[in-house]
């Protein structure tokens, strides 16, 4: 069964996170320069079998689209057109970050740990992504 890539992105860093082959767990991938996010999928998907990307959609508290979110709609846009073929889902990341970083505190991170954006970037696409596959077993 191909895997389901989920994709935390952000204007400096992108969170990434992938399923297993039975797309039953979520796992953290890896934090990587946005600029290199294209040429690092195209290497993924080149290498691996994946039927669906997910992409968190920024909203604000009310529901109404945030600050990034036209930068993150104009990545889709391009993200579509260099991958046709690939289904896009589009996620709530609402309180991702926070739930990323209460998720190191839990796991005893020291504070330095703690420090590292990426890992919150990673750890985020990791939730958003097993929110998703919890989603669609009930």
């Amino acid at each position: 069964m191909p895997r389901i890539l989920s994709i935390d992105y952000g204007q400096k860093r992108t969170g990434i996170a992938v399923t297993d082959e039975m797309q039953i767990i979520a796992s953290g991938l890896t934090t990587i320069p946005t600029h290199t996010l294209i040429d690092f999928l195209k290497d993924y998907f080149a290498k691996e079998k994946v039927e669906a990307v997910l992409i968190g959609e920024p909203k604000q508290m009310n529901g109404q689209p945030s600050e990034s979110a036209s930068v993150i709609n104009g990545f889709v846009t391009h993200f579509s057109n260099i991958f046709p073929d690939m289904k896009v889902i589009r996620v709530d990341e609402r309180f991702t970050s926070k739930m990323a970083f209460q998720t190191m505190l839990d796991s005893g991170l020291s504070k330095k740990q703690r420090q590292n954006k990426g890992l919150i970037d990673e750890i985020s696409a990791t939730i958003m992504l097993q929110d998703y596959l919890s989603s669609k077993r009930f």
